[in-house]
């Protein structure tokens, strides 16, 4: 059986004509994503899409791409804070019901669907 967590995926905000919520794509499959309202949703659909999609290639006699063969970043990160950011950023995980990785993850990909709604604003 083949671990999940170890296929990096991309995840990004939907802007309201695309529906809204949030898109997950795996880059080491052609065409595998899904999508979500939320990015704990949208995670946990992708990997149903990714399990689906394994199970297809394995049932045609296709190969399934190993983790990381689509030549992109493992997804993961470390970075230092100050102790009061992390002080908060925990208490509003903790507020919100949710990780300290989900909350962190949800605030980037929403900066990144900002900006790039900004600098669409910007060329009309």
């Amino acid at each position: 059986m083949r671990n999940l967590d170890d296929y990096p995926f991309e995840i990004r905000p939907l802007t309201l004509d695309e529906g809204g919520g949030f898109l997950i794509s795996y880059p080491d499959f052609n065409k595998c994503m899904s999508d979500g309202e939320t990015v704990e949703e949208a995670i946990a659909n992708g990997r149903d899409a990714l399990a689906g999609a394994i199970e297809a290639l394995e049932h045609f006699g296709h190969p399934v791409p190993a983790p990381n063969s689509g030549g992109v970043a493992s997804g993961k990160f470390l970075t230092r804070v100050p102790k009061s950011l992390h002080a908060a950023l925990s208490a509003r995980a903790k507020t919100e019901g949710v990780s300290l990785n989900t909350l962190v993850l949800t605030f980037i990909a929403e900066g990144i669907g900002q900006a790039k709604q900004d600098t669409q604003a910007l060329a009309r």
